[in-house]
């Protein structure tokens, strides 16, 4: 599989007839909408076996090979030429494919309101082929350990069709927010905990759910251990009942950092605990804040590298978002909150505002400005194949479990086909 970056003049013809492929298999590949318009800077993947290489400044077919997970002898067959040849630079390689390790991949699913959107189905039933779980968010736990159910429409069915296994995520989101109040008694009265597992067992057993996510956020930081105690509990009764056990945690680069959303979440004993844990390595731009990239590679890398000195690789999941955000400059704090698009959105607006796709090498992530009709400055950040592709290389860099999703119904197909390219998905249904 190819990463392509659309350059000025280029068509998708130019671009096929540069890989031996045709218009018609790029323009299916990236569900392109108007394929005869594309963007300067737009990122194609480009659906062909293995994938070319353009010698760049400083190259050597030794450096190349190593990059590739190649011997100099091996590229050197591959492509017909010496071991020892000198290679100018825009010289073209062929990199065959290599062997895929196998991950675990996880997707949440929200509906909005009473009612599942005829979007979030076909979303859920067009990426489930690629997911080990399909994750409907979220029962909501109640002060007396009852639980309110999503709309779940069929998404049991579409999970089993497709050997994806269903996550039951429990949280304390009252009112539309998260509520340190419940949380707290949640965690520390012990009737409303034997009441809410009571209900979280029977509900799995009757829906189908085979894993119990728990996104317990902004707890007091007071009842860490409470939180701690009641994932011990939490655990004994669900491995009994035959369930897997999961937590999400907030994107964490030390266990004292402070602040409401960190400071209850416990790396090292959830990491003991659960069978594993997603980490919320997203949000760095959030609609609330300043403009930028959502998840930049930087310090996603940081909180995994905390998280892996707390914990096994292999309980690891990497939480990507599926969204960027579109904000009007200049930010004031409190002031209007940015627009969520997904990436197909985002290359679309770039596209009706004639404007050019840039790359912050750094972020690992693409962004571009734009000035609205009422002569309002913009700035756009949001995912393409280039940024995925850096999340995809840390999870094999590092041998994490996975990747997590949040959340589905979102376009943005150059990520699924990327995410088949470079890994085997463990199924468990």
């Amino acid at each position: 599989m190819q990463i392509h970056v659309v350059q000025a003049g280029e068509s998708l013809y130019s671009i096929a007839n540069t890989y031996g492929t045709t218009y018609s298999a790029i323009n299916t590949a990236n569900e392109l909408d108007n394929p005869n318009q594309l963007v300067v800077g737009q990122s194609l993947v480009i659906p062909i076996v293995g994938q070319f290489y353009f010698v760049q400044p400083g190259d050597s077919l030794y450096t190349i090979a190593q990059r590739f997970g190649l011997s100099v002898q091996q590229l050197a067959n591959i492509n017909n030429i010496s071991p020892g040849a000198n290679l100018p630079v825009g010289f073209r390689l062929y990199i065959p494919e290599t062997e895929e390790p196998v991950i675990e991949t996880n997707a949440y699913v929200e509906p909005i309101g009473d009612t599942v959107s005829e979007t979030l189905v076909n979303s859920a039933q067009k990426n489930a082929p690629f997911l080990t779980y399909l994750a409907p968010f979220n029962y909501r736990a109640t002060r007396t350990g009852e639980l309110v159910a999503p709309p779940l429409d069929n998404f049991a069915a579409i999970a089993e069709n497709n050997q994806a296994t269903l996550m039951l995520v429990v949280s304390n989101l009252e009112e539309g927010a998260f509520s340190a109040e419940l949380g707290q008694i949640l965690v520390t009265v012990d009737a409303v905990q034997n009441t809410l597992l009571d209900n979280i067992i029977n509900t799995a057993q009757q829906v189908g759910f085979r894993d119990v996510h728990f996104d317990f956020e902004y707890l007091p930081p007071a009842n860490r251990e409470d939180y701690n105690n009641f994932l011990r509990k939490a655990k004994e009764r669900l491995s009994a009942a035959g369930l897997l056990m999961s937590t999400a945690l907030a994107p964490k680069t030390s266990a004292e950092q402070e602040g409401e959303w960190y400071e209850a979440h416990d790396y090292a004993a959830h990491g003991e605990i659960a069978d594993f844990v997603v980490l919320m390595t997203y949000e760095w731009g959030y609609s609330g804040g300043p403009a930028m990239a959502v998840s930049p590679i930087g310090p996603v890398r940081e909180v995994v590298e905390y998280a892996l000195t707390e914990m096994p690789a292999n309980k690891i999941m990497l939480g990507q978002n599926l969204y960027g955000y579109d904000w009007t400059l200049p930010y004031v704090a409190g002031g209007e909150y940015a627009k969520a698009l997904s990436p197909q959105q985002a290359i679309i607006l770039a596209r009706d505002q004639n404007v050019a796709i840039q790359y912050d090498q750094e972020a690992q992530a693409p962004f571009f400005f734009y000035t609205d009709a009422e002569g309002k400055r913009h700035e756009v950040w949001f995912e393409d194949a280039r940024s995925i592709q850096a999340k995809f290389d840390l999870i094999k860099e590092l041998n994490l479990r996975g990747i997590s999703y949040w959340k589905l119904g979102l376009a943005f197909p150059q990520n699924w086909l990327l995410l088949e390219d470079n890994f085997e998905i463990r199924k468990r249904g």
